[in-house]
């Protein structure tokens, strides 16, 4: 989850770390710091519990000597609280030596008795000085970074990103990789490592991506990646396809405000150059027919709003493709010693590529034989490098926590997914009617933000003080539903909880009272005459006990008008494209309210953007 920058080269370093570490904001985090080189060769560092600025002051009234090496880091407290103390960097070798880490280091306590009992003192209840500890004292017997570094995280066992500089050797920032991200960043005399691009792309978009158990050396001039055991090995390159500007909030209140608004570009982009002549054609899964054939069941694994994605996906491959879908919670995925082989596709998705919980599952899928897809957002992430296959989504950087636009190209891209997989399987082989309903899928979502927005955000404002908010929905409806109550207990800290409208009166029912506001996703009576009656008598039912209800229906239906308190309209799609749309006023609603409460919706409490540990 920490925001991680390393830079060797010609310009003063605290600038471009500062700069990086404020675009790695939206990780989430609660403490920063930076340690540099200067021009004299010594080692200068600061470190604050709080925000960045509250790092940013303290340099501005005591500035550090600048210098051309430097290491900057933002850390959600894992082992110690959030103070200064627990912040990183962390010191070793007298002062000479930092280093900073993202992840869990899990053989932590046994390193520190051993450290203890040959006479280190620790400042800090962290895992990361242990860390810092264990790398001076190779150091001290290597007189080598690099060789010290390779030592160090054999020796290491968990999740970890490290890096480390020493005064004796400036010009060089060192790193290494184990279940967490890192990428390099390539410049003209300079270069970059960052737990995300975001952290280098105002200076370079030309990045390598390094993998699992490596190790990195950047100098000015240079780049170099071994294996643990110093193996050398070739980094993949890829180029960055935003720019620093797709990161900033360029005038909006807010950077979710932004990424709602972004959808009908995230979408678009997911679609583009993915149909073909009448039908869609994934251009990165050319040649990779075997995985879809042959194949008698697929497994979706995803956490969170991904997961949900995921369910509306279920319903896509199952129709088109023909092939039962299971849903599963990554987290529980691999416990449970699931039953799967060479006949089973696993999808994964994941926004950051990063989620540790889903890398997991998939290196769990991949041990036991079956075929294996990332759906992601992030070039040079894990997952997909551990994927047999990946479909990107092309949503461009999402900076809140709270997902938005990656959650609508998630739904976009599993929806070309299954008719892909329908096409290669023979299945349904005439997408005409989906092909036309993907290509105006962009332009609907344009016309629910012009049409709907002032009037949920008005509708928001008048529930400022709710305390709680149900949410019920049949068929695709139900994600939708489940997604709607997470983003509103994400950012506005209130009771939130969705249902499938069929469990109603299995016991929900019971939380129905006088007042109660309760949002319905009503699906096409065009599509399923059946279960649209079904979803109205839902709302009868709640609304003859007193429930205040929100209609989520499509334009035209005129059946819901006697039983709803509020109708927000969204245009006419086909079924399994219209939690797409439906999605929008809840994302717009759980800002609005929040905004209404005085909070901070891009950064809500406990949370953060890349869930990199289990």
């Amino acid at each position: 989850m920490c925001g991680i920058v390393g830079y060797v080269g010609p310009r003063p370093s605290q600038d471009i770390l500062l700069a990086g570490l404020a675009r790695l904001e939206y990780r989430g985090y609660d403490s920063a710091g930076i340690a540099v080189i200067d021009e004299n060769g010594e080692l200068g560092m600061r470190k604050k519990a709080g925000k960045l600025a509250v790092l940013r002051d303290s340099l501005a009234d005591a500035a550090l000597p600048d210098g051309s090496t430097g290491i900057g880091h933002t850390r959600w407290a894992t082992h110690g609280g959030p103070t200064d103390v627990n912040a990183h960097p962390h010191l070793a070798d007298d002062g000479r030596l930092a280093v900073i880490h993202n992840g869990i280091i899990e053989n932590f306590s046994v390193l520190r008795g051993e450290l203890a009992e040959a006479g280190v003192t620790f400042l800090s209840e962290t895992d990361t000085e242990v860390a810092a500890a264990l790398l001076g004292q190779e150091y001290r017997r290597s007189g080598d970074l690099a060789t010290a570094f390779q030592s160090v995280v054999n020796r290491l066992e968990g999740a970890f990103t490290l890096l480390a500089m020493h005064q004796d050797q400036p010009g060089l920032v060192v790193g290494a990789r184990r279940n967490s991200p890192l990428v390099i960043g390539l410049g003209e005399g300079e270069n970059f490592l960052g737990s995300d691009v975001a952290a280098f792309v105002e200076h370079t978009r030309s990045a390598l991506a390094i993998g699992q158990d490596q190790i990195v050396a950047i100098t000015p001039s240079e780049v170099t990646v071994t294996d643990f055991d110093g193996n050398a090995v070739e980094a993949q390159p890829f180029e960055v396809s935003w720019d620093a500007a797709a990161a900033e909030k360029g005038g909006w209140s807010s950077f979710m405000a932004k990424e709602v608004a972004e959808q009908p570009e995230a979408v678009a982009n997911t679609i583009r150059g993915r149909i073909q002549e009448g039908q869609v054609i994934i251009p990165e899964l050319d040649g990779s027919d075997d995985l879809f054939t042959g194949i008698n069941r697929v497994i979706i694994t995803a956490c969170g709003t991904a997961s949900y994605a995921a369910l509306v996906g279920k319903y896509a491959i199952e129709q088109w493709a023909r092939v039962p879908v299971d849903v599963e919670l990554a987290h529980e995925f691999r416990y449970r010693d699931p039953v799967i082989g060479d006949d089973t596709l696993v999808v994964s998705i994941s926004q950051s590529g990063e989620t540790m919980d889903t890398l997991m599952a998939v290196k769990y899928a991949r041990e036991r034989g079956a075929r294996t897809l990332s759906v992601c957002n992030t070039q040079g992430a894990t997952i997909p490098r551990e994927s047999d296959a990946v479909v990107y989504t092309h949503a461009g950087p999402e900076v809140a926590v709270a997902s938005t636009k990656a959650f609508s190209a998630q739904i976009t891209a599993l929806l070309l997914l299954g008719l892909h997989m329908g096409r290669v399987r023979g299945t349904h082989a005439d997408a005409t009617t989906e092909v036309a309903e993907l290509q105006s899928l962009s332009d609907k979502i344009a016309q629910v933000l012009s049409e709907e927005q002032e009037h949920v955000s008005q509708l928001a404002g008048w529930m400022a003080d709710t305390r709680s908010v149900l949410f019920l929905g049949r068929h695709v409806g139900y994600p939708i539903a489940l997604e709607g109550a997470l983003k509103l207990k994400e950012i506005s800290y209130i009771h939130a909880e969705g249902f499938a409208a069929g469990e109603l009166k299995h016991g929900p029912i019971a939380l129905i009272e006088a007042g109660q506001p309760v949002f319905v996703i009503v699906p096409s009576p065009r599509h399923s005459s059946l279960i649209h009656s079904k979803v109205v008598s839902n709302i009868q039912e709640i609304r003859a006990r007193g429930a205040r209800v929100i209609v989520v229906a499509e334009e035209g239906d005129a059946a819901v008008l006697p039983f709803a308190d509020e109708v927000i309209r969204i245009p006419l799609a086909g079924a399994l494209f219209e939690p797409v749309l439906a999605v929008v006023p809840l994302q717009i609603f759980a800002m609005a309210l929040a905004t209404a409460k005085g909070l901070d919706v891009d950064q809500p409490r406990n949370l953060a953007k890349s869930v990199t540990v289990e």
